[in-house]
């Protein structure tokens, strides 16, 4: 008879599935935060279920996001109406306009086009196609899901890497196989800090903040870029240099063909009409989410075109993306063979992750169960040893913790954990709940050690060209980089 081997994904799920069940039990009956907040400990218990089913995916993410439906209303936490609300809202919307936009660029390969453009501007060097391929991926994923974006690149990358292997032999071209693959991966994740949008934790601290102050001024997607762009640009700047200077020099010998990118791009044949206008639509959509409200620059104050309506109030970032997702269903295409046939169709609406909208649907309920149950400020006051150290050494303190958590645990299930916590505390210490927020969104985005840390990592993993050891070692590196600068940022920009 064979050993059962625990290790299997099976029973990883179903111990992860009755852990949960009984986290959720012992909270419920050993937990008490008195009269006051009767109703914190069930939301403490139902964190507990969702937070163990998260982490070991025992039941499918989207299943587990529903749980607040059933358990808040049961529970007396929120009335039924008010926690189905959170599952559609204005950042949803803008997330799923989002990856029309990003549907369409796939469809009509757009993205391939992107991608290889950018790369053949930069030299033939194995460190210049590197850095190519970062600005390909760290750009593309500023707009589109950092995932998406590593699913998109990785072939393009590996068939380099399968001719360069041909030419001077696995064994001298390994550093440039591990650095290529790394280097998408990292830059997927830290185009997808640059903008709201990029990636799924910016979206949650959006909503997030909204639900615990909700006569708050949200950050504009603008906004939002004034400070993450250039954190950006510095971090891959410096992910560049680590991965072709530090840890993976290659043989200056080592030249590759740029008639392999080119070979490439020629086969995508010339730009389509459809491209075309997919391309417009991006660029449009882009325009209007960053000058959509009034953009301060310090030396410069650009006015936003929304000042243009008198009810600019209404509008927002959602708005957009809707509108133009919206185009991309009016426009129509391959006129000569099929006048009804259009940009986007309605079997396109079928690739949109409706599980993954699911996912910030049952964050943003358990988030509202924090704030309603009072369990966040609650929690909050665990941190009051805290408030005796200066506000930049609490934001290199949640980096840190975060950064690190962030590798073995979901991004998302973490952020929205913390964040609702960051805002209390920052209300107890009467300082702006921005200075605490927004490192912590951004450092949740800051794995780069383990495969699991991730889906680029995973994806690129994939690869067979690298080892646990190689993305460790690089990534812990990374890793220290990433709150460094993280709490730079907060330094230059949010602490007063």
């Amino acid at each position: 008879m064979h050993k059962k081997n625990l290790f299997q994904p099976f029973y990883v799920k179903s111990i992860g599935f009755f852990l949960g069940i009984i986290l959720f039990i012992l909270v419920w009956m050993l937990v008490d935060f008195g009269a006051e907040h009767s109703t914190a400990k069930f939301v403490a218990a139902v964190a507990a279920l969702m937070a163990c089913w998260w982490i070991f995916e025992s039941v499918p993410l989207a299943a587990t996001s529903l749980v607040p439906l059933i358990f808040f209303p049961l529970l007396g936490v929120v009335n039924a109406t008010a926690i189905a609300d959170k599952y559609m809202n204005s950042t949803i919307m803008l997330f799923i306009g989002g990856f029309f936009i990003a549907i369409a660029m796939e469809k009509w390969n757009l993205h391939k086009r992107i991608a290889l453009s950018v790369i053949l501007f930069f030299g033939s060097s194995p460190s210049k196609i590197i850095f190519g391929f970062m600005a390909a991926c760290a750009f593309i994923s500023m707009w589109i899901s950092n995932t998406a974006t590593c699913l998109m690149v990785l072939p393009i990358g590996l068939s380099i890497v399968y001719k360069v292997e041909d030419e001077f032999g696995k064994d001298k071209t390994a550093g440039f196989s591990k650095s290529l693959m790394l280097a998408i991966a990292y830059s997927c994740t830290i185009g997808g800090i640059a903008t709201l949008i990029g990636t799924p934790p910016n979206l949650i601290f959006q909503r997030m903040y909204k639900i615990s102050f909700p006569s708050g001024e949200l950050i504009k997607f603008g906004e939002w870029m004034v400070f993450a762009v250039p954190l950006s640009f510095v971090l891959l700047i410096l992910t560049w240099v680590v991965l072709t200077k530090v840890f993976y020099r290659t043989d200056r010998n080592l030249v590759l063909n740029r008639e392999i990118i080119r070979e490439e791009k020629t086969k995508l044949g010339i730009t389509s009409y459809e491209e075309k206008a997919v391309s417009l639509v991006f660029f449009i959509t882009s325009f209007l989410w960053i000058f959509r409200s009034d953009l301060d620059l310090g030396i410069l104050k650009i006015p936003g075109w929304s000042n243009l309506f008198s009810v600019s109030a209404f509008i927002d970032d959602s708005t957009v993306a809707i509108s133009m997702a919206l185009v991309l269903f009016l426009i129509p295409c391959d006129w000569k063979t099929n006048k009804h046939k259009f940009i986007l169709d309605y079997d396109d609406v079928k690739k949109v992750p409706w599980d993954i909208v699911l996912l910030f649907g049952g964050g943003f309920a358990l988030a509202e169960g924090f704030v309603q149950s009072g369990l966040s400020k609650i929690l909050s006051q665990s941190f009051i040893g805290l408030t005796n150290l200066s506000p930049i050494a609490i934001i290199a303190l949640i980096s840190f913790i975060v950064v690190f958590a962030t590798e073995l645990l979901s991004n998302s299930a973490l952020i929205t954990i913390m964040l609702p916590v960051l805002a209390s505390l920052a209300i107890e210490m009467k300082v702006d709940p921005i200075m605490f927020m927004v490192p912590a969104t951004i450092s949740v985005s800051l794995a780069f050690m383990l495969p699991v840390g991730t889906p680029p990592n995973a994806i690129v993993f994939s690869s067979r060209r690298l080892t646990v050891f190689d993305m460790a070692k690089t990534g812990f590196l990374l890793n220290w980089i990433g709150i460094v600068l993280v709490v730079t940022l907060a330094y230059l920009f949010f602490v007063k």
